[in-house]
């Protein structure tokens, strides 16, 4: 299949998870809404859980990929790591699998697929990726973590240097999901995220 018709697949569920609990969307009007027939549907994600899935590994590798841009801005690293903190409350804001991905409650409206791998016999390079294990959200706070410290640490890093650096991404981390369990006031990421990282 085209990775074309697999993303409008994948934006097709999501826009049915949208307007219904997942246990309610029917894989006939994914399919339909993508344009395609249900057999290449079933064909490209096998199953309900594999579409799932796929879905839920697509939502964590666009979170991941706004981590990396926010990582990424220009500035000190207390400014890049305040875009990462304020780019985590958003995503999470914004879309329902990400919050679940982040916070690990999956609410009866969203699909829950095992975190672990599941046996696969996709041909399908993209869906045996997904069939493999989805992080926990201890996996993804380590994953931004390490990311963090690997856009913030130079090569010539001292390892006290290092380990300082890995305790401050640790923390801005864990104090941007406590952000999106209670969001503060408007701005107040950012001031939260500044003030932990000057004491």
């Amino acid at each position: 299949m085209m990775p074309a018709a697999r993303e409008s697949l994948l934006d097709a569920a999501f826009t049915a998870l949208a307007r219904r609990p997942w246990a309610a969307v029917r894989m006939v009007d994914v399919a339909a809404a993508a344009g395609v027939s249900r057999q290449t549907l079933y064909n490209e994600f096998g199953s309900k859980e594999g579409l799932a899935r796929a879905l839920v590994r697509r939502e964590a590798d666009g979170y991941l990929a706004g981590i990396e841009r926010a990582l990424a801005v220009h500035g000190d690293h207390r400014e890049r790591l305040t875009a990462a903190a304020e780019w985590t409350t958003s995503a999470a804001r914004d879309n329902v699998l990400v919050r679940a991905i982040l916070t690990g409650f999956w609410s009866e409206r969203l699909p829950s697929p095992t975190l672990s791998a599941v046996p696969s016999s996709s041909v399908v390079p993209a869906q045996r990726r997904a069939d493999g294990p989805l992080p926990s959200p201890g996996e993804l706070v380590a994953t931004v973590r390490d990311r963090a410290v690997a856009a913030l640490g130079g090569p010539g890093a001292a390892r006290a240097d290092t380990a300082d650096l890995v305790r401050s991404c640790e923390l801005v981390v864990r104090l941007a999901l406590s952000c999106v369990a209670a969001p503060p006031e408007q701005g107040g990421v950012a001031d939260l995220i500044q003030g932990a990282l000057r004491s």
